[in-house]
């Protein structure tokens, strides 16, 4: 299906289907997004944004002026034109004509020093991608190529022995992409369309910055060699970056036109990520303590920078940066560092209350972990979480309550961590190091991640109901107090002998006594003050209960 006619049908289909997760917001970027903010325009207005949702399809006037835009730009979309391939540099080449195998542009396929673990096949076995395949991973590396060594090319006068350096990753892989979802396709496109915009006139997407003469700053062209190093005019142009300068090379086979051979080289640099990146979550500088001498005082401190996902992190618990729509209220203090939503989702906490409360929001989280000087691709995230729309007013009681239950899920996973290290101490050994080993914390919070998830469905189900609101959270807290417990249990379990009896341990000339009464004894009051609803219910039940009647320890 070509992006014309999914374009023009949009509420017909609930997402895109993609060979890799992070090819999805490349997809976006790069070719939905633009086609239909530069054939539209921005939504002039709040009002008008809402009428796109409401409408939930394109207008017949809109299809008709999508139509005839397709039907203008139609040659800029071929992949193989000799002349202009779409989203490449015609005739690319090398000073000896090299060229490298397919898999150059395949982040999960071997290739030089990127050889992802337990891979199948080797950078020697050849890779042939149909031309829809090679489309989606050429968009694919504009959006994350690793960085590092690239090879020369012809006409590319920064080129030195062959080569260019110090190229950075593709513009997402400098981010942790934050993408709001809707119920279908037409409406994750709005979702992630910016409204109120005035458009700059050289904000254009690439095709339309195919000069193929004069200097390239000028025409800020990308369909030559030569590339620069700068600002992006404008989301269309960010969208549609070309980090690289590629050339697919196509041969027919038995099975039909297949591509294994491509050309790959250095393209254009941002200076930096800007402000109007909308699909970034930010986390704001904190001032330094002291000021700074030589050569850092040199360089200026950005007062935003974009905030990456960290791998093996759940979403739910990255919930302080998304719900902060709010600069004020989560700004960076001291050395503490702040925090400042997406575009997108501001945008959303802005109209949040024109649109039904129960609306199926989701957000979809996806980044790239580099390694070795972000020169091979170590890991990948992806996650998608329910968002209560009502959680975007920074002032409501849910925004309060979700990021009350993401630090709740935190402080148990630290209060097991602390249980395990007293113990240790108990026993004559040291605690596990945090960035060592499986600690408990860490497995608690992988239990947590259903109840979670669980928490996030309910809470937009009925969000305007205080009472029912507050049965959610005690059910939270109740399934938190349960998963906190079995694994309290298994740690307990676990013990020495000689943590019963214990052993002191003087520090900074203070004596600490370190036994398995004591440390039992502290876990179960900070689980009682971190789930104050459980605890209530708890102390509630015991009193309720006969006298002879005593609770179990998973009642704690």
């Amino acid at each position: 299906m070509g992006a014309g006619e999914l374009l023009l049908h949009a509420e017909r289909y609930r997402d895109l289907a993609v060979d890799l997760p992070t090819q999805k917001p490349a997809v976006l970027r790069q070719v939905l997004l633009p086609i239909l903010v530069d054939a539209l325009g921005y939504p002039g207005e709040a009002g008008d944004w809402l009428a796109m949702m409401r409408a939930g399809a394109l207008t017949p006037e809109q299809r008709d002026t999508l139509t005839a835009y397709l039907g203008e730009h139609r040659a800029r979309f071929d992949l193989f034109d000799p002349v202009d391939p779409f989203a490449q540099v015609a005739g690319l080449r090398t000073t000896k004509g090299e060229t490298k195998g397919s898999a150059l542009l395949v982040a999960t396929a071997a290739t030089g020093n990127n050889v992802p673990l337990f891979a199948s096949r080797t950078e020697g076995d050849p890779l042939e991608l149909t031309p829809a395949q090679a489309a989606r991973w050429l968009l694919h590396t504009h959006c994350w190529d690793t960085a590092a060594i690239k090879t020369g090319a012809v006409g590319d006068p920064r080129v030195k022995a062959g080569k260019t350096t110090g190229n950075p990753t593709g513009p997402l892989g400098q981010l942790g992409v934050v993408m709001p979802l809707g119920s279908t396709l037409f409406e994750t496109l709005v979702l992630n369309i910016p409204f109120g915009r005035t458009r700059l006139s050289d904000d254009l997407p690439q095709w339309r910055r195919r000069d193929t003469t004069g200097r390239v700053e000028d025409t800020l062209s990308c369909a030559l060699p030569a590339w620069r190093e700068r600002a992006s005019r404008g989301p269309l142009d960010l969208w549609t970056w070309q980090s690289r300068r590629i050339r697919l090379i196509p041969e027919d086979t038995p099975a039909g036109v297949r591509v294994t051979r491509v050309v790959v080289a250095a393209g254009d640099r941002l200076t930096v990520t800007p402000d109007h990146e909308p699909h970034t979550a930010w986390r704001l500088t904190p001032t330094p303590k002291r000021p700074r001498t030589g050569a850092a005082a040199k360089r200026p401190i950005p007062a935003e920078l974009p905030r990456r996902h960290q791998t093996g992190k759940a979403g739910w618990r990255g919930l302080e940066a998304f719900l902060a729509v709010d600069r004020e209220q989560r700004d960076a203090r001291g050395d503490r560092a702040g925090f400042r939503t997406s575009v997108l989702l501001d945008q959303l906490g802005g109209v949040r209350d024109r649109l039904p409360a129960t609306y199926p929001l989701r957000v979809e989280l996806t980044g790239i972990a580099y390694g070795n000087q972000s020169a091979v691709v170590e890991d990948l995230y992806v996650d998608s979480i329910p968002l209560p729309l009502v959680a975007l007013d920074p002032e409501g009681p849910l925004c309060s309550s979700l990021l009350e239950a993401a630090e709740q899920a935190e402080q148990l996973a630290s209060a097991l961590n602390h249980l395990s290290g007293d113990l240790m101490r108990a026993a004559g050994s040291e605690p596990i190091p945090w960035d060592r080993g499986q600690r408990p914390g860490e497995t608690l919070l992988y239990a947590l991640d259903a109840p979670a998830r669980m928490l996030l469905l309910d809470l937009r189900g009925n969000p305007e109901d205080v009472e029912a609101t507050e049965r959610v959270l005690e059910k939270w807290e109740r399934h938190a107090a349960e998963h906190t417990w079995k694994v309290a249990e298994q740690v307990l379990a676990g013990t020495a002998p000689g943590v019963f009896s214990g052993r002191r341990v003087i520090k900074d000339r203070t004596e600490h006594v370190y036994r398995l009464a004591t440390a039992e004894q502290g876990f179960r009051a900070r689980l009682a003050t971190v789930l104050p609803r459980w605890n209530a219910a708890r102390r509630a039940a015991r009193a309720a209960a006969s006298p002879e009647s005593t609770p179990s320890r998973s009642e704690g």
